[in-house]
């Protein structure tokens, strides 16, 4: 699970901007967003790079 969705909300960001600053599809990041599938490390660190926020803030910790 993750937050990307939120921190979106938050920062009043787009998924298409994500999407074009990523290079991905907009489906592709909206899967993510939805948590219908989870970014590879490497791309949850790219999604927070340009948040600016750390990759911690983009994971849901199991409770």
């Amino acid at each position: 699970m993750n937050r990307i969705k939120e921190v979106l909300e938050e920062k009043g960001i787009k998924q298409i901007w994500l999407a074009e600053q990523l290079g991905k599809s907009y489906n592709m990041v909206n899967s993510y967003v939805q948590n219908r599938r989870q970014p590879s490390i490497e791309c949850l660190y790219d999604i927070a790079e340009i948040l600016k926020v750390s990759a911690k803030e983009l994971l849901v910790e199991d409770e």
